[in-house]
């Protein structure tokens, strides 16, 4: 029985061998039996179990360590055996491709073999040299193959290493340009510490002599008040004096007379320059008398109320005390004011009109309920935060004492009282006259976004930015009681005039109302987007908002 075997690779080496195997053996060798191996069985008698499995376990770790040794001497065999002619011949064609020489290289081959024109021992082996020629080509391929990779690797690793080294000095440069920066900055931080340090001294003497003229100035006003007083009482006394003197008979002689009247004018005059003193002017000054100064050059600036005015809108408030039922107030109209959100609302005083601030540098005027718009103003360049009807035209003064942003500002209507809300998580009562804070409230736990008096000047209520509405009693300087509306911040919180309804613009898209009697907290639901300002009509009928989608609406 014959058979071929050939295997051929694309690199590696090529073997083709020829082997013949008979049925019968054609030698007169003996083969004889070889008997089983004794180690294998087990030892039966008074050999234990342990013993044998410890025998088997190391039976086999002898088999497998001459597994070993064998399939190492095999391979080692193997790349030792030298490769004949034809394998060689036939290797070679089978790499170049060239089939048909195959084809016919091992047609006639085997017909000269089977003929018997060829032996075996006629035949040889190559030499190595060529085998070890034809390994060095195929390693001289690979460490070229190699070489490229690796001088890419070289080509990427020194355009990375460029990269890094520019980047580092870049950074060295900032670096050292930043510890200069520094170091000049410390200098500077000294030597304004120490130019800090010298007005020390001075700092304090001027903050006690300020403590001693506010005292003073507190003390001189509570004088000019009582003088005040006094000056009217003259005033009245002389009145009475001069009409009851028109009547008298004259039986006197001209020069007693005109000593009383001198002396009645001298009264008189005496009593003006009083007054004139306590203004704080001097008489027959032209330019400081407060009756001669239109032409002053802030001669549009108003005058600061008095204290003792009472707030005419009072009576408007007392008219206003039907209390809120719930969903008293519901959606009448809405109105397309603006393309981008009204950010404020300002109600006028004794009209139903009502002005919008938008971000789209636009303000206009509308008539309500009705909506017909009155007027738009154009020439901002951009966005506005705030309006309102008659502004002072100039600064006046300047409030220092908020450590962070102030969010909202307003006045007790017809006084000198101004509050205001900051982001500082306080609010704070101002006397405009002097720019002094007089009172101060803590109790927000984060920053007030707005906050505004009842009618009666009493109470305040603020919003905070997590929605929680707080009353505080004015005279106490305490808070009276919370009201959680949130989580979404409030934007602004307003009274109604008669002081027990309170509106809050919420970020969630809708208006809270709270009627104070009852804690009755309602939601009304109509805007698309945050609700940014709100503001109650004079009688309480109506209700407006403005909010970030560009509306105004009208709850009645």
């Amino acid at each position: 029985m014959e058979g071929e075997a050939a295997v051929a690779g694309a690199e590696g080496p090529f073997c083709l061998q020829q082997v013949t195997i008979t049925e019968d053996s054609e030698d007169d060798y003996q083969y004889e039996e070889v008997p089983a191996d004794d180690d294998f069985s087990l030892v039966e008698g008074d050999e234990d179990l342990v013993k044998a499995l410890q025998t088997i376990q190391e039976q086999a770790e002898d088999a497998q360590i001459i597994a070993q040794r064998s399939v190492l001497t095999s391979k080692h065999s193997v790349s030792e055996i030298p490769e004949v002619v034809d394998d060689f011949l036939c290797n070679f064609l089978v790499r170049m491709g060239m089939v048909r020489t195959l084809d016919c290289f091992q047609t006639e081959w085997y017909e000269l073999m089977q003929k018997g024109a060829i032996e075996r021992k006629d035949i040889g082996f190559v030499p190595d040299m060529y085998t070890y020629n034809q390994h060095l080509e195929m390693e001289k391929r690979r460490l070229k193959k190699e070489l490229e990779n690796y001088k890419l690797a070289a080509s990427k690793a020194k355009e990375a290493l460029q990269k890094i080294q520019k980047e580092r000095d870049f950074h060295r440069m900032n670096h050292k340009r930043v510890v200069q920066e520094k170091n000049r900055l410390i200098s500077d931080i000294k030597r304004l510490k120490a130019h800090y340090a010298s007005y020390e001294p001075m700092l304090k003497q001027l903050t006690e002599k300020y403590q001693t003229i506010l005292r003073q100035k507190m003390l001189t006003s509570l004088e000019r008040d009582r003088a005040v007083g006094q000056v009217t009482g003259l005033q009245a006394t002389l009145q009475n004096l001069e009409s009851g003197r028109a009547s008298e008979i004259p039986v006197t002689r001209a020069g007693h007379r005109c000593e009383r009247e001198d002396g009645r004018q001298k009264a008189v005059r005496e009593s003006r320059e009083q007054k004139y003193l306590y203004a704080g002017v001097a008489p027959n000054d032209p330019a400081k008398d407060p009756t001669k100064q239109k032409g002053k050059k802030y001669s549009k600036d108003s005058e600061f109320p008095i204290d003792t005015q009472v707030n005419p809108y009072l009576a408007r408030g007392k008219q206003c005390t039907r209390p809120l039922k719930s969903g008293v107030y519901r959606l009448s109209s809405t109105l397309k004011v603006h393309d981008l959100a009204v950010s404020c609302l300002a109600l006028h005083p004794r009209k139903d009109i009502v002005v919008t601030a938008s971000d789209d540098r636009l303000w206009k005027m509308w008539a309500f309920p009705n909506g017909n718009i009155i007027m738009t103003g154009e020439g901002h360049t951009d966005w506005l935060s705030g309006c309102c009807f008659h502004p002072s035209e100039r600064c006046r003064c300047t409030m220092r004492g908020h450590k962070d942003s102030v969010n909202s500002i307003e006045f007790l209507p017809f006084s000198n009282t101004i509050l205001t809300s900051s982001a500082d998580k306080t609010l704070s009562l101002w006397d405009a006259r002097t720019g002094f804070c007089a009172q101060t409230f803590y109790g927000h736990l984060h920053s007030c976004n707005h906050a505004t008096f009842n009618m009666k000047g009493d109470t305040i209520v603020s919003c905070d930015s997590y929605g929680v509405m707080k009353f505080w009693d004015v005279r106490r300087v305490t808070p009276m009681v919370s009201i959680d509306a949130g989580p979404h911040p409030g934007n602004q919180v307003v009274f109604d005039p008669s002081g027990h309804v309170v509106a809050l613009a919420s970020n969630d898209g809708t208006v809270k109302t709270l009627e104070l009697k009852s804690g009755q907290l309602s939601s009304l639901v109509g805007h698309e987007d945050e609700v940014q300002s709100i503001v109650f009509d004079h009688k309480a009928e109506h209700l407006l908002s403005g909010g970030s989608d560009g509306t105004l609406l009208l709850w009645s």
